[in-house]
């Protein structure tokens, strides 16, 4: 899956074990909609470095991998879901040109390759056209 908007917060690499780091980070996306979405994704491992390279207020395309698991704790059964990101790029209006100009959230179009400007879904996940995010 894959999400444009700007880099809102980025925070320190956090050691979890000898063998595990990760890295979290903050995307606003819809910010010109009365309501912007502040989404949380992490990068891991070797990847924690890549946003060294990014400053807060930059325009930036993610890839990534929705996670889930199930914990069993003392109060039953939790579920938790991770937004892991595994590539991040620059996103510039001007280098593409089959991306259009307007402040509207970007979502790629899987049936013709291209973006296609709507206010929402700003994630891209099917094949189907509808407007409904799930």
């Amino acid at each position: 899956m894959e999400v444009t908007g700007t880099l809102k917060a980025k925070f320190d690499t956090q050691k979890v074990s000898d063998r595990f780091q990760k890295r979290e980070f903050v995307l606003t996306t819809e910010a010109n909609t009365p309501y912007p979405q502040h989404v949380s994704f992490q990068v891991t491992q070797d990847k924690c470095t890549i946003l060294d390279q990014y400053n807060v207020g930059d325009e930036i395309k993610i890839q990534f991998n929705l996670r889930g698991r199930e914990w069993n704790g003392p109060q039953g059964i939790k579920y938790f879901n991770t937004l892991e990101a595994w590539r991040i790029e620059r996103f510039n209006n001007a280098s593409n040109p089959s991306v259009s100009q307007t402040p509207q959230a970007k979502t790629q179009n899987t049936q013709g390759g291209g973006f296609e400007n709507n206010s929402s879904p700003v994630f891209s996940a099917s094949d189907d056209n509808e407007d409904l995010p799930f």
